[in-house]
C-alpha cells in the first residue's frame, strides 16, 4: 500500500495532454462525473449512462499514455472493500422497489430477491465508474497541484493548510516504513514466513508498528516546534497565487461538463418517450 502511494504520485509527474490539464479542470470534471452519476434514479438507464460514461473515461485514460494495468490494478484495489457492501444488497429490501420476488431462499430466514440483485448490478456500475474518474484523477494531478486547485476553487484556508501538511508528512511516514521495512529484510525477518512461531512474528510486527508511532509522534513534535519559529499560529494559511485557466482549457471544461449533464439527461427523455 505505501509502495502504491509513491507509485500513484511517480505516474502523476509523467506527461501528457490530460497531465498538463489544470488540476481544477480534472477536479470539476471528476465532481461533475460522480453527481451527475449519484443523481441518476435507480433504474436500468444507470447501464446506459454508466456505459458512456465509462467510454469517456476510457478516452481520457488513453490521451494519459498510462497502462491500463495500472488502472485496472488500482481498481482492483478498491473494489473488493466496497464489493461486500455491494454484495449484501442482495439479501436486503430498499425502497426503490415495491414488492419482491424471492429467487432464492436460505437458512434462518434469508431471502435472495431479483429486484435486490438489479438494485446491487446498478450501485455496483456507480460505483465502478465514480472510482474510475477518481483515479484518472489522482494518476494525473500531483498532491500539490490538487491542493493548489482546490484552494484556488474556494476550498477554506484551514482546510488547505492541514491537507497541505498532511501531504507532506504522508511521504515522510511512508519513508519511514519503507525504512523500518528494508531493516527487518536485512535481518532476514519475513511476517509471513511459517517457519517462525506465531508469537515470534506477532511480537516484531509490535514493535516494527510501534516503532513508526514513536518516531512518528517525534518528528510531529520536531515539526510543530520547526513551525512555531517560523511564525505558526492562528491566522497562519497556505498561501496560493492566482491562476487563470487558459482558453482550450476553458474549452475542455465546458465541452466536458455539457456531454456530463447532457447524457444522463437525453438518456432519461429517452426512456421516458419510450414509456
Amino acid at each position: 500500500m505505501i509502495e502504491e502511494l509513491f507509485q500513484i504520485e511517480r505516474d502523476a509527474f509523467k506527461d501528457s495532454p490530460i497531465h498538463r490539464l489544470d488540476a481544477r479542470v480534472k477536479i470539476a470534471i471528476a465532481f461533475a462525473a460522480i453527481i451527475a452519476l449519484v443523481a441518476v434514479p435507480y433504474s436500468p438507464m444507470i447501464y446506459t449512462v454508466g456505459a458512456i460514461f465509462f467510454a469517456f473515461f476510457c478516452v481520457l485514460w488513453a490521451c494519459t499514455r498510462l497502462s491500463p494495468v495500472i488502472y485496472l490494478k488500482r481498481a482492483l484495489a478498491i473494489i473488493p472493500l466496497w464489493g461486500v457492501i455491494i454484495f449484501f444488497q442482495i439479501f436486503l429490501k430498499n425502497k426503490y422497489y415495491t414488492t419482491y420476488d424471492v429467487v432464492m431462499s436460505l437458512p434462518f430466514g434469508i431471502n435472495i430477491y431479483a429486484q435486490s440483485i438489479e438494485f446491487a448490478f446498478i450501485l455496483f456500475v456507480k460505483f465502478v465508474v465514480c472510482i474510475s474518474f477518481i483515479i484518472l484523477l489522482s494518476s494525473t494531478t500531483k498532491m500539490q497541484d490538487m491542493l493548489e486547485g482546490g484552494a484556488r476553487m474556494g476550498l477554506p484556508a484551514e482546510f488547505a493548510l492541514a491537507l497541505g501538511m498532511m501531504i507532506r508528512y504522508l511521504f515522510v511516514f511512508g519513508y519511514m516504513f519503507r525504512k523500518i521495512n528494508e531493516t527487518l529484510k536485512t535481518k532476514c525477518f519475513d511476517a509471513f514466513d511459517r517457519h517462525l512461531s506465531y508469537q515470534y512474528r506477532l511480537r516484531q510486527l509490535g514493535y516494527m508498528i510501534g516503532t513508526m508511532f514513536i518516531r512518528s509522534y517525534e518528528q510531529g513534535e520536531r515539526v510543530y516546534t520547526s513551525m512555531l519559529c517560523r511564525g505558526y499560529g492562528r491566522e497562519s494559511y497556505l498561501f496560493v497565487a492566482k491562476k487563470g485557466l487558459k482558453g482550450g482549457e476553458w474549452a475542455f471544461l465546458s465541452i466536458s461538463l455539457v456531454f456530463i449533464i447532457a447524457i444522463p439527461v437525453a438518456v432519461w427523455l429517452t426512456s421516458f418517450h419510450m414509456f
